[in-house]
C-alpha cells in the first residue's frame, strides 16, 4: 500500500459546465495502480488546451472531459510506485507530459507516431491532470528529467515544447529553407527557436508588435505582421518552404496558401475548426503537402530535451499558485500573453 494512502491534497477542479469556474479543493490523493507512478508536483504549466478543455471547444461527443482536473505540462518527484512501474525509483525527477497512455497495437503506434492513436488518453481530458498537488503518471510515458534545470523553465516544454518540435520535424526544413511561422505565442516562439537551430530561415508573422519583438529576441531573422501586406512580402522574399500556423484563427490561411513554394510543406499545429477552402488543382499542380501535428511522441521528447540541454530554449514564464488558473486562462483568452503561465507548488 502507498504511503499516501488516506491523505488528502490541494486540487484545482473546473465546473461541471463548460467555463465554469474552478474551485480550490481537498481531495483524496490518488494511489498508483500496476505500472503506475504518483508524482508530487513542483510545477505544471498552463496550455492554451487547457483553455479548450475549459470552454468546451475540444471536448468529444459528450460534451464534456472525463476529468475536472485539467493540466498536462507538470515536472515533479516519484514518491511512490505501483507494482510492475518500470524506468523510475523514488526520488526521481519526472515530467507529466499530455499522453497519460496510448494503445500500443494500432498501425500509427507501431508506426512511431503514437501521438495519432485514437485511442490514446491524455492528462487533464481523459486522466486527472497536474492542476492539484499530486497526479498519476503511467511509467512507460512519464518524462525522465535531470535535477539541475528549474522546474518553472522545464514544465512548458512538456506539451509546447514538443509540440513546437513535432511541427518543425514535419516541415523537414534543411539549411537555407524559408520558414514562415504564424503566431508567436508560447508555441511558436518554441518553433522558431528550434527552426533556426535546422539552419532555415525564420520568418514570424502576428497581429501583435510586441510578440514579434519578442521572436526577434528569440532568433527569427525576419518578422512582420499578419496582413494582407504580408503575402507581397513574403512572395518578394521567394515565396516558403515551410508554412508552420500555431495561430488559433482560419484567417492565416490564405496567407499560407498564397506564399508557399511549388513541393512546399503546410504544417497545422493549432486547434482551428473553421474549414478553409482548397483547389485540388492547384493541389495537383503544386504538389504542396499539407498536413497536421499533435502534441509530439516519446522520441521526439527526448530529442526536444537533448537540444534543451545543449543550449537551453528562451521563454518567458509567469508563476502564478494554483488558485490562479482561472485568471491565467481568461488571459489566453484574450490573447495577450507573452510567454507561459507555470503553477508553482511552493
Amino acid at each position: 500500500m502507498s504511503p499516501f494512502n488516506g491523505l488528502r491534497m490541494r486540487a484545482a477542479v473546473c465546473g461541471t459546465t463548460s467555463g465554469g469556474s474552478f474551485a480550490m479543493r481537498c481531495v483524496p490523493v490518488p494511489q498508483p495502480a500496476q505500472g503506475e507512478i504518483l508524482v508530487k508536483l513542483e510545477a505544471c504549466g498552463v496550455c492554451h488546451t487547457d483553455l479548450h478543455v475549459w470552454n468546451g471547444s475540444v471536448l468529444p461527443g459528450s460534451g464534456k472531459a472525463a476529468t475536472q482536473i485539467l493540466g498536462h505540462e507538470g515536472v515533479g518527484r516519484v514518491v511512490a510506485t505501483g507494482a510492475g512501474a518500470e524506468g523510475f525509483v523514488t526520488g526521481d525527477r519526472v515530467g507529466v507530459p499530455w499522453l497519460h497512455d496510448t494503445c500500443g497495437i494500432c498501425d500509427e503506434c507501431l508506426a512511431g507516431q503514437e501521438s495519432f492513436c485514437q485511442l490514446q488518453r491524455a492528462h487533464g481530458f481523459d486522466v486527472d491532470g497536474g492542476f492539484a498537488e499530486y497526479v498519476i503518471v503511467d511509467a512507460r510515458y512519464g518524462v525522465p528529467l535531470p535535477d539541475g534545470p528549474a522546474a518553472a523553465s522545464l514544465a512548458p516544454l512538456m506539451c509546447a515544447g514538443v509540440t513546437a518540435y513535432s511541427a518543425v520535424r514535419r516541415a523537414k526544413l534543411k539549411p537555407g529553407m524559408r520558414c514562415a511561422i504564424f503566431g508567436c505565442g508560447g508555441l511558436g516562439l518554441y518553433a522558431i527557436q528550434i527552426a533556426v537551430r535546422s539552419g532555415a530561415f525564420v520568418i514570424a508573422l502576428d497581429i501583435s508588435e510586441e510578440k514579434l519583438r519578442l521572436a526577434e529576441s528569440m532568433g527569427a531573422q525576419a518578422t512582420l505582421i499578419a496582413d494582407d501586406l504580408a503575402i507581397g512580402k513574403l512572395k518578394g522574399l521567394g515565396g516558403m518552404h515551410a508554412c508552420i500556423n500555431f495561430a488559433p484563427t482560419a484567417a492565416t490561411w490564405p496567407l499560407m496558401i498564397e506564399t508557399i513554394r511549388p513541393r512546399g510543406r503546410i504544417v497545422a499545429t493549432a486547434m482551428v475548426s473553421t474549414p478553409v477552402p482548397i483547389n485540388q488543382e492547384w493541389l495537383t499542380g503544386t504538389g504542396v503537402v499539407i498536413t497536421g501535428t499533435s502534441v509530439g511522441t516519446r522520441f521526439e521528447m527526448r530529442e526536444l530535451l537533448r537540444m534543451h540541454a545543449d543550449l537551453p530554449f528562451t521563454m518567458e514564464t509567469h508563476e502564478i499558485p494554483l488558485d490562479g488558473i482561472e485568471n491565467a486562462l481568461h488571459a489566453l483568452a484574450e490573447g495577450g500573453v507573452e510567454g507561459r503561465f507555470v503553477i508553482r507548488y511552493d
